[in-house]
């Protein structure tokens, strides 16, 4: 015998060592300002990107923004395009389980060994800019502008044939915004993230109109009619043209189908009938209508139509993960990673039109920064009872300031305070089953909450 390890052993031995360099380089990311700890400036990843060679314009990006219903239309997106056969790659966030799952390739969370290559390729140029800011007063990178580094870098060296790229929060100052986007996407305007964005939709629609670059075709979902002016008013300044949904194209039939729903589409080139859409909520027909006008864009500047069956097969096969997902039966649990009032609607719409419960128990943790009030108001009527608690995050709000919240809302009878996430999961099981067959749980509130959710029912796949 040679002694020689077998190649089943090698390949054990080099998953273990790329295991061991991703913890480590994950651990350098996460010791950096978080991703919502921001300054209004694009100097910092402007500057890695020059150093870099502007790898994010090696390919056309497609750039979407908006307060709800980015990640879905991002994905839907990427899977008319896949089902094309252009090669993608995908930039969203936040993420469920896995950092690498906001980097993908073809559908696919990056490889670890490709992650690896590409931070190891822009790490020496965030050193570098790190020390000129820092020498001239300023601040290192946070982590979402190394992520965004990353995923240029990798997207470049795949290479892709386009780029999804979703903003982490906002529009102009948005790390991601150093790319100029071929087609800009706007999801619908809502409040969120006042603190940093604006106390109105206004100002947060100002701040979202940023990526809206000079000669884009800019697709746009519905809109208040003071976002929409913002809009024009953007496009109008930068010389572009701007679609909306509603307008010049939208969602023209739609019925509930056993897992899912029917959708018929007006397009911009075409209309496009009897597609089945495996994902619940009248909130997700309009994103689908928005992803195909944002393909049309892209791929013949809205004059294309898409072949009906390439549209067909990439909608049977659409997925979104943690949005009105059905992680458990018997008693059926949901996931939903509505985080603020606007997407607790969409939840309680889908919710009322998909399912019928005997008694539905909402599991709810929710960020301190978001607002908490407002978010178990809208959950109110939808809910029989409600176990309030906090997921791992350290922003997330204490479960008795949330539990004094909800009980003035839903009465003292109606609400259970959990201290931890799984003990929370197991009582809301309890609460659900306790009047026999029929009963179930949405567990909501932010991502961060639907995805521990998945991960204490085993369900990691996204």
């Amino acid at each position: 015998m040679s002694g020689r390890p077998d190649a089943a052993a090698q390949e054990a031995a080099r998953n273990l060592e790329l295991m061991r360099r991703m913890r480590e380089i994950e651990e350098e990311i996460l010791a950096r300002a978080p991703e919502n700890d921001i300054g209004p400036s694009l100097e910092r990843i402007t500057a890695v990107m020059e150093l870099a060679g502007d790898p994010q314009r090696a390919y056309p990006v497609i750039h979407l923004t908006g307060t709800n219903g980015k990640t879905s239309t991002s994905r839907m997106i990427d899977s008319i395009l896949r089902e094309s056969g252009l090669s993608t790659g995908r930039f969203t966030s936040p993420h469920l389980h896995d950092i690498r799952e906001r980097i993908t390739l073809s559908g696919k969370p990056i490889p670890r060994e490709k992650f690896i290559a590409a931070y190891e390729e822009v790490a020496p140029l965030i050193d570098i800019v790190d020390a000129r800011s820092l020498e001239s007063g300023g601040r290192r990178m946070n982590f979402f502008e190394v992520l965004v580094a990353v995923a240029f870098a990798a997207f470049a060296d795949a290479p892709v044939d386009v780029a999804v790229i979703e903003v982490g929060l906002g529009g102009t100052w948005d790390a991601t915004n150093v790319a100029d986007g071929q087609v800009a996407v706007i999801t619908p305007v809502d409040l969120d993230h006042t603190h940093i964005l604006g106390d109105t939709v206004i100002d947060i629609a100002r701040e979202k109109s940023g990526i809206i670059k000079a000669d884009a075709l800019t697709v746009s979902g519905v809109q208040d009619p003071d976002v929409a002016e913002v809009l024009l008013d953007r496009v109008e300044e930068v010389g572009g043209r701007i679609v909306f949904e509603g307008n010049d194209f939208g969602v023209l039939a739609r019925e509930v189908a056993l897992g899912g729903q029917q959708v018929s589409l007006r397009g911009l080139a075409a209309e496009y009938t009897d597609l089945f859409l495996p994902l619940h909520g009248a909130h997700q027909a309009s994103n689908l209508s928005t992803a195909v006008a944002a393909v049309e864009a892209f791929v013949g500047g809205g004059e294309q139509a898409i072949d009906r069956d390439i549209l067909a097969a990439a909608c049977a096969a659409m997925t979104s993960p943690g949005r009105l997902e059905v992680v458990r039966r018997s008693p059926t649990v949901l996931v939903d990673a509505a985080h603020n009032p606007h997407g607790a609607r969409s939840l309680v719409a889908a919710l009322e039109e998909a399912f019928s419960f005997t008694k539905l128990v909402g599991l709810v943790g929710i960020v301190a920064d978001k607002d908490a009030a407002a978010i178990l108001e809208v959950l109110e009527p939808a809910l029989d009872h409600v176990v309030v608690t906090r997921s791992s995050s350290p922003r997330a709000m204490a479960p008795e300031r949330l539990g004094q919240m909800a009980t003035e809302l839903f009465g003292e009878s109606r609400v259970t305070v959990v201290d931890n996430l799984p003990d929370a999961l197991e009582q809301a099981v309890t609460l659900a089953e306790e009047d026999g067959m029929g009963g179930g749980v949405v567990a909501t509130g932010s991502v961060i909450t639907a995805g521990e959710v998945r991960t204490l029912l085993g369900v990691t796949e996204v």
